[in-house]
């Protein structure tokens, strides 16, 4: 795989909490230069970047984060967000689960959540984020043997 197939596959991202408009848009004309697969950026920029970027001509996918960055937020307020990205113009949603109901067993839960924003992303594709770094080891099944080393 070369570089360009590389970025073809990769998300060029900006979700610093101290993000400015002329930063997304700087970040989407690097994207869209290297042919990344999309942007991702918070939510309050959707609409501006989506727009931006069809002025540009540009069909570039814009993705957005829901219940960023820690996934305790309730299920209604993450289908909110989903929503109202989605109108703003959205093309992919990154949603984080709740780690807490993982750490306390309710994967239906969990699995409901994902199906309710899976809903409200009106066929527009939906990546999951599960924040492993926060899990103790015992949360995180791996079903091929792997090595793990502390970093």
């Amino acid at each position: 795989m070369d570089i360009k197939e590389l970025l073809a596959r990769c998300d060029h991202t900006l979700l610093a909490v101290t993000a400015e408009e002329s930063e997304i848009e700087t970040l989407c004309d690097e994207a869209v230069k290297y042919g990344c697969a999309s942007v991702c950026i918070p939510p309050s920029y959707v609409k501006k970047a989506s727009a931006y970027l069809k002025g540009k001509g540009s069909s570039l996918a814009v993705c957005t984060v829901i219940g960023f960055p820690n996934g305790y937020n309730t299920t209604k307020v993450k289908v909110y967000e989903t929503e109202q990205a989605v109108l703003d113009g959205a093309s992919e949603i990154d949603m984080v689960i709740n780690l807490g109901w993982v750490k306390d067993g309710k994967y239906y839960d969990v699995l409901n959540e994902i199906k309710a924003v899976k809903e409200a992303c009106h066929g527009r594709i939906l990546k999951v984020i599960i924040e492993t770094c926060l899990l103790d080891l015992s949360l995180i099944h791996i079903s091929e043997p792997t090595r793990l080393r502390r970093i």
